[in-house]
């Protein structure tokens, strides 16, 4: 099985420990979003792990673990964009900490398991298509030689998005030209800098660019990382668009407190902080617990590992 660690919440940030001890008690349990007393409980025996997807915007927490990680093959997907306090409140300063800390994990695990998510880009009187361009360069002159792959989407207006965005200087939806001009510099870009350009989860075709439709949890890479071939389908769970192949995310919504405001994952503050509130290393579920009226089902795992 593939893990996603996660799509949902920062756990490299904010809930490290808490996945160490999964791993160590070797099971966690999952939560139906559409369902919260359908649990899954999912045994986590290493031989069954095939791969670690950690998801993350500032990975302090992994890197003070790095050392207990050691048995496992994961990648890391890290996100750097040109955004300022206004949209990612909770996040250091990318200069002195967060290109730092890219640095020192590409040095650690080596590039091939280190990418770059320039994403969402979103476009407003701020954040213009000039802003990203220059954004975009200075972070990947900073990359150049950690990382061979670049990952970029565009804003998706999420109803959540709009009740946290600055009412005077709203996002917009970007335009095909706008695409086509960004994604255009974004490769000239890329190539200078040893890295290929890939989208997630966008419709729209940029082959003639260069550009393929990427994938988070992408088969090839892993396949590549663990030295086996892989005999696991496409995530019919996400996006069409999504090219992912099955993987099972850990984490739990409403529990991240870094606040940007693009976030799909958190309804509201007060959720997330009354979330966080139940946090316990030692429960199986994430900032929850199971109670009497949930129905835990134990789910069938094993190596996608093709014999």
């Amino acid at each position: 099985m593939i893990l996603s660690v996660s799509r949902r919440t920062d756990i490299p940030n904010y809930y490290m420990e808490w996945f160490l001890e999964r791993l160590k008690e070797e099971v966690v349990c999952i939560k139906n979003p559409y369902n919260p007393h359908q649990i899954s409980k999912i045994p986590l025996r290493k031989e069954d792990i095939d791969c670690i997807v950690f998801w993350t915007k500032h990975p302090r927490g992994l890197i003070e673990h790095i050392s207990e990680l050691n048995e496992f093959m994961y990648y890391i997907q890290f996100t750097l964009t040109g955004y300022g306090k206004d949209i990612e409140p909770s996040l250091p300063d990318k200069r002195t900490v967060l290109i730092p800390q890219f640095l020192y994990l590409a040095e650690k695990l080596g590039k091939e398991r280190m990418v770059w998510r320039y994403d969402p880009i979103m476009i407003n009187g701020r954040y213009t298509v000039e802003y990203h361009k220059k954004a975009f360069k200075q972070i990947a002159t900073a990359l150049d030689g950690a990382t061979n792959r670049v990952v970029i989407s565009f804003l998706d207006l999420y109803r959540k998005m709009k009740k946290r965005e600055n009412k005077n200087d709203p996002f917009r939806e970007v335009t095909k030209e706008e695409i086509y001009e960004l994604s255009n510099e974004f490769v000239n870009i890329a190539k200078q800098h040893h890295m290929t350009v890939m989208t997630c989860s966008e419709e729209i075709s940029l082959d003639y660019l260069g550009i393929e439709h990427g994938c988070c949890i992408d088969k090839s890479k892993i396949e590549e990382l663990v030295g086996y071939k892989l005999k696991a389908k496409k995530d019919n769970n996400q996006r069409v668009a999504c090219g992912c192949m099955q993987s099972i995310d850990i984490g739990s919504y409403d529990t991240c407190p870094s606040g940007c405001i693009y976030c799909y994952a958190t309804e509201t503050k007060d959720h997330v902080e009354n979330n966080r509130k139940r946090y316990d290393i030692h429960s199986e579920l994430l900032c929850d617990s199971i109670s009497i009226t949930d129905k835990v089902t134990i789910r069938k795992v094993t190596s996608f590992k093709e014999l």
